[in-house]
């Protein structure tokens, strides 16, 4: 009932930039907490930023002041703007949104993922 699709990765160099894009779409009454998450091969799926409906951002460290996340809660989309990327950024980056449907149950969900290649 709810899909979310991701967009924007790609091959970059280091100390490259890379703009993600993540569109929810269906039964939505409301979005609440959204977030990017990666995962890299043989590595946890890992939390890297996320921002609440009302804009409060947060990351992990290793990518805090290279990376901003933003929201625009008309369209219901969420962007991730990756600058001074790392080999260590190399990951697939999925979107997650929680929130709740018309029909007022709630909803956890996941996009397919983009493939996010930094090459050294």
């Amino acid at each position: 009932q709810v899909r979310l699709v991701e967009s924007g990765g790609g091959l970059v160099q280091t100390g490259g930039s890379l703009r993600l894009s993540c569109a929810a779409s269906g039964s939505i009454l409301s979005l609440d907490t959204m977030g990017w998450y990666r995962q890299a091969p043989g590595k946890q799926r890992e939390l890297v930023s996320s921002i609440t409906s009302g804009g409060k951002a947060e990351y992990v460290d290793s990518v805090l002041g290279r990376f901003t996340i933003s929201r625009d809660n008309v369209k219901n989309t969420m962007a991730l703007q990756m600058n001074s990327l790392k080999p260590d950024d190399t990951a697939v980056y999925l979107c997650n949104a929680k929130g709740r449907l018309r029909n007022l149950l709630r909803f956890d969900s996941w996009g397919q993922g983009t493939q996010v290649t930094v090459s050294s």
